[in-house]
């Protein structure tokens, strides 16, 4: 009952302020690059994103450590930060399924994820950078069952 309360809470804050971002980011905010393709360090991802619209784009992440694989979709909402050209700031809701390798039970689990970062597009190259933090819930086994805040991390992508 606990973790039903907490995720109903969780999910209805990230809808509010995602919906919030969206409508103060639409004004001012537009994307230099449209799709980006690279690594993100810790714990280990291959990253590809793309813009679908000026302020909104799509993340999917595919994670390798050392207790298996996990998948993830994020749906980030960009906003520019004023006087700091190529910076913004984004956030979102998403959500990943996870593979634990045999020494974890080899169970899969799913979750849902939150985003907060900065992404800054290098302007004389065609270099992406971003620092994020990802929350997430994850259900389905005795391994990652529950709220985890260690996920994120420094992302160098190749934009096209």
């Amino acid at each position: 009952m606990r973790k039903a309360i907490y995720l109903t809470v969780l999910i209805t804050a990230l809808g509010i302020i995602t919906v919030t971002a969206q409508k103060r980011s639409s004004s001012y905010s537009s994307q230099s690059y449209t799709t980006a393709l690279g690594v993100k360090f810790y714990p280990g991802a291959v990253s590809l994103k793309h813009f679908v619209n000026n302020t909104t784009a799509l993340e999917g992440l595919g994670y390798f450590w050392n207790k298996g694989f996990r998948i993830t979709g994020l749906y980030e909402i960009h906003g520019n930060i004023n006087g700091a050209p190529g910076l913004k700031w984004y956030i979102g809701p998403g959500a990943h399924v996870g593979f634990y390798n045999d020494k974890y039970g080899g169970a899969t689990s799913v979750g849902i994820d939150g985003v907060l970062g900065l992404d800054y597009k290098i302007n004389a190259a065609p270099i992406n950078l971003s620092l994020d933090w990802q929350p997430s819930f994850e259900f389905g086994n005795k391994y990652g069952n529950g709220f985890a805040g260690n996920w994120g991390g420094f992302a160098v992508r190749y934009t096209f």
